[in-house]
């Protein structure tokens, strides 16, 4: 249950994997390419990204690096860490949704086959009601989930009433990490909730085995409304402040300004659920804000509330490092004067 096992799911499905000296690399787009394990925070050297970048003759790479790194746009990951995931952890709403879900409906692990079949059209209708463009045809969304089933560390859920599939999900366990990867809804049964029990009980389920010590739910998305993001925080998990780095090819970089992301936003305006533009204009916003100070950038709504106590958290780690430094460095000068 490593990130080969994952790699290789993915080339089952089309795509090109790359392994670097700090991490794992797919292609997400045209030309682009994405980390993975999605939960790894890296600091790949510059020479590293260039190389992978020209080599490959890519236009962009993205990735999530630690808070401390001097650049990246401020992000997060949606994760839960406790020891256990119960319902006494969850506000008094959340916990009647998921006991209203759990009147309605029954949570188990469900055949891949049910999924390809079935979760399909749950997968279509979850991205109509967000007006996403889907990354998905049936024939790939059907490769995806049965790619997944011969490989370990995967595991398909389901939310049934009566019989139905009413919700599902796809997950895959990283070393001791549970990767939420896909989660879809039909929509007429949204108000029964259903979506809320069966991220309660796979939640659940994931923290009670031994081998499992967190839960990583979702990046912070490129292009998905604040919104989106909201539910996984009423479900008891936590935005972990990163920062997510998008690295241009160097020739690109010369044309990455805010006059093209203008150019860009005003076409998406116009094309609303074009994926490809989402996705542009989602890569220029985090590459610009990314290369401004923490404390001049646009900060996500999550963090907001947080945003002073983390720069002053990060300042005081900063003034520690910078001490040590410099006690070290007077430590050799005096060693070097005797």
């Amino acid at each position: 249950m490593n990130a080969e096992n994952f790699a290789g799911w993915l080339r089952k499905n089309g795509h090109t994997v790359i392994q670097t000296q700090s991490s794992y690399w797919y292609d997400a787009g045209p030309r682009v390419m994405q980390a993975f394990p999605y939960h790894w925070l890296i600091e790949p050297e510059e020479d590293e990204l260039n190389d992978l970048l020209q080599k490959h003759n890519l236009l962009a790479l993205r990735y999530s690096c630690p808070l401390r790194s001097s650049k990246g746009m401020i992000s997060y990951h949606a994760i839960y860490e406790e020891p256990d995931y119960t319902l006494e952890l969850l506000d008094r709403r959340s916990r009647q949704n998921v006991n209203k879900g759990l009147n309605h409906c029954t949570v188990e692990p469900i055949p891949f086959q049910r999924l390809a079949d079935e979760g399909w059209q749950l997968e279509n209708d979850t991205l109509d009601r967000q007006a996403r463009e889907g990354r998905h045809d049936e024939k790939s969304w059907k490769n995806l989930c049965l790619a997944a089933a011969e490989i370990p560390g995967f595991e398909a859920w389901g939310a049934l009433v009566n019989g139905k599939l009413a919700a599902s999900m796809l997950t895959f366990q990283q070393s001791d990490c549970c990767e939420m990867l896909y989660q879809q809804c039909q929509r007429e049964y949204m108000n029964d909730r259903v979506n809320n029990a069966l991220t309660f009980v796979v939640s659940q389920t994931m923290m009670r085995r031994s081998t499992i010590k967190s839960i990583f739910y979702t990046l912070h998305s490129l292009d998905a409304s604040p919104n989106v993001d909201e539910y996984k925080f009423r479900m008891n998990f936590k935005p972990k402040p990163v920062r997510q780095r998008v690295v241009f090819h160097p020739l690109f970089v010369l044309f990455a300004n805010k006059n093209l992301y203008n150019i860009v936003a005003g076409l998406y305006k116009r094309n609303p659920k074009s994926h490809a533009l989402a996705k542009t204009k989602g890569m220029l916003n985090f590459y610009l804000q990314g290369k401004l100070p923490l404390d001049q950038q646009i900060w996500p709504v999550p963090l907001e509330e947080e945003r002073e106590t983390i720069l002053k958290s990060l300042h005081a780690d900063r003034s520690i490092e910078s001490s040590k430094k410099n006690l070290s460095l007077s430590i050799d000068n005096n060693f070097r004067h005797e």
